[in-house]
């Protein structure tokens, strides 16, 4: 069998014997997932719309773990950037692409700054990098129910979130019934742009060495503390580029529970596409479609929407043993 066949005849097998350990109709689950995600326009913009901050996040951690930083701490990164750009558009109430670009770059700044204190614990204080993103993602959760509930709440203080972005401070909607909107193009834009930086250059490739063998790098005389801590404030900013896109594009306003867990999601999708940025999209094209045809199946099967949680989880589990087997496949045809 082809090596480009097994991966998604895997992850379809293990999808399969899923929904067989919960007891749910193969068939009929299939074809109510199926014509969740893909049947019609309705699907298909919505398996984009889930998708799109789950590829953002997995980019960001594709930067930090191929420079051998395991950044675990995307929701809080991507919480502290759309609070900040929630703020800024509470000063400013401004409009048009302009504004739009603006509050993007304020986003990514913000949650690099946020991803830069771990940075700095890890180069100053030696502090485990895993550990301590963790730990600041509570403090960006609880820093949002403090906003959502004081200096940004809305006008009439009766609700825990900020003022609605007016629609023309918004992205351009693509589809009024979908919803789908124009921050989608951002995705295979950034996807792009952080390959070519990854696989084309120097900076890229001393990130790539600093991953695979630091002790190499550091023969090479490659700073390889400034290299890793780049490389977490640059994981940071992508983040904080999700919310962004999602801020600007689907919800118009912060409140809690802004994430439904995007930034943990983020690692298992960076995973399932191989820590390449081309396999990151595919992959979040996956989970997006899982989350879209898990509506369907909810509503007219006989699943719960938890149910899509062990999908990923047992998809990225059999993405492992294929990624194994793949590379013993590899190894024994290159002998």
């Amino acid at each position: 069998m082809k090596t480009w066949l097994i991966v998604p005849l895997g992850l379809l097998a293990i999808l399969v014997l899923t929904l067989f350990a919960f007891q749910l109709p193969v068939g009929e689950s299939l074809k109510l997932l199926f014509e969740g995600a893909f049947a019609d326009k309705y699907g298909v913009h919505r398996t984009i719309l889930k998708s799109v901050p789950l590829i953002l996040i997995a980019l960001g951690i594709v930067v930090a773990w191929r420079a051998g930083v395991f950044n675990i701490g995307g929701e809080g990164q991507l919480l502290v950037g759309v609070s900040a750009g929630a703020a800024v558009a509470h000063i400013f109430a401004g409009q048009g692409w302009f504004f739009q670009v603006f509050i993007l770059v304020v986003c990514m700044l913000a949650a690099g700054a946020y991803a830069g204190i771990a940075a700095w614990l890890y180069a100053a204080r030696g502090v485990n990098v895993v550990i301590s993103t963790i730990l600041l993602n509570f403090v960006a959760i609880y820093l949002v129910n403090y906003l959502v509930r004081g200096p940004l709440q809305e006008p009439t203080k009766a609700i825990p979130q900020t003022a609605t972005l007016a629609p023309a401070a918004m992205f351009p909607v693509l589809d009024r019934q979908t919803g789908l909107h124009a921050g989608i193009f951002v995705v295979p834009i950034a996807a792009l742009l952080v390959w070519l930086w990854i696989q084309k250059s120097p900076s890229g490739f001393r990130l790539r060495l600093v991953g695979q063998n630091p002790n190499a790098a550091r023969a090479a005389r490659i700073p390889v503390t400034r290299v890793s801590v780049m490389a977490l404030v640059w994981s940071g900013a992508l983040c904080g580029l999700a919310g962004g896109i999602e801020y600007l594009g689907v919800s118009g306003y912060l409140f809690d529970k802004f994430s439904p867990g995007w930034g943990f999601l983020g690692i298992p999708v960076a995973l399932l596409g191989g820590l390449n940025p081309f396999g990151v999209v595919l992959s979040g094209l996956y989970f997006g479609a899982l989350f879209a045809g898990s509506r369907n199946l909810e509503a007219f099967g006989s699943a719960s929407s938890s149910l899509v949680f062990a999908m990923q989880g047992a998809a990225v589990l059999g993405f492992v043993a294929l990624s194994e087997y793949v590379r013993a496949r590899s190894i024994r045809g290159a002998a």
